[in-house]
């Protein structure tokens, strides 16, 4: 039984953050029961934890839903990410050894080498590439030796992933040139400039809430805009 919900766990994770679903859909137990090949029970359990890191809604008699995109999330999201990332990047350039710039910049090769945007499908976000930046972003700050904060930006970082995967279509989204800013994350952090590498996360961070509110996803106001057909 533990591990049939830690598999529905990972494969619901994965199907949510892969954009199987809209923002708001509701999601029933019976459905991914079938889908998955495994017991209601087990769905149950594993969707309650996710309500836990961020990924699902869960609403009283009315059951579990992908959640809707809302700007004073993200912009509440995004500030608690870029403060406590920003002490993390001065502790892990105070601490980080040689194998930590190994790891990180064996990381960046490979996100570097990885293509952004699937060949057959360019609006969508490769997820290779996904796999790629979540590793570099977390190999970024592994040697602040706090798990306390790598357990909180791990489970930010899936709380704005949803925004990044349905704005990718957008005009700002494409012309973004996401790779020169995680080159100069690279820079900041082997040149172990702590207090530089935490401005420049905030900015990258920040980019994002720019490019969801240009692509439209939701209004000015903290609302949400309408799905996104």
């Amino acid at each position: 039984m533990a591990n049939d919900r830690t598999r529905m766990l990972s494969e619901v994770r994965r199907a949510i953050l892969d954009g199987d679903w809209q923002p708001g859909d509701r999601l029933q137990p019976m459905q991914l029961a079938e889908r998955f090949a495994t017991s209601t029970t087990v769905v149950r359990e594993a969707l309650a934890l996710l309500v836990g890191d961020g990924l699902v809604l869960a609403r009283p008699n009315r059951g579990f839903f992908v959640p809707e995109l809302r700007l004073r999330d993200l912009e509440d999201i995004t500030e608690l990410r870029c403060v406590s990332e920003a002490l993390a990047a001065t502790l892990a350039t105070e601490r980080g050894d040689i194998a930590w710039e190994s790891d990180l910049t064996a990381a960046h090769h490979r996100l570097s080498k990885t293509p952004r945007r699937l060949s057959d499908d360019p609006a969508r976000i490769n997820p290779e590439w996904s796999s790629a930046h979540r590793e570099f972003h977390r190999v970024l700050i592994s040697a602040c030796g706090s798990d306390a904060i790598l357990r909180l930006a791990a489970n930010l970082a899936d709380s704005t992933e949803l925004y990044r995967r349905w704005a990718a279509p957008s005009t700002a989204a494409v012309s973004r040139d996401v790779e020169a800013e995680h080159e100069a994350l690279l820079r900041a952090a082997l040149a172990r400039d702590g207090q530089l590498l935490g401005a420049l996360l905030r900015s990258h961070y920040e980019s994002t809430v720019r490019v969801v509110l240009e692509a439209g996803l939701v209004d000015g106001a903290g609302g949400a805009a309408g799905r996104v057909e």
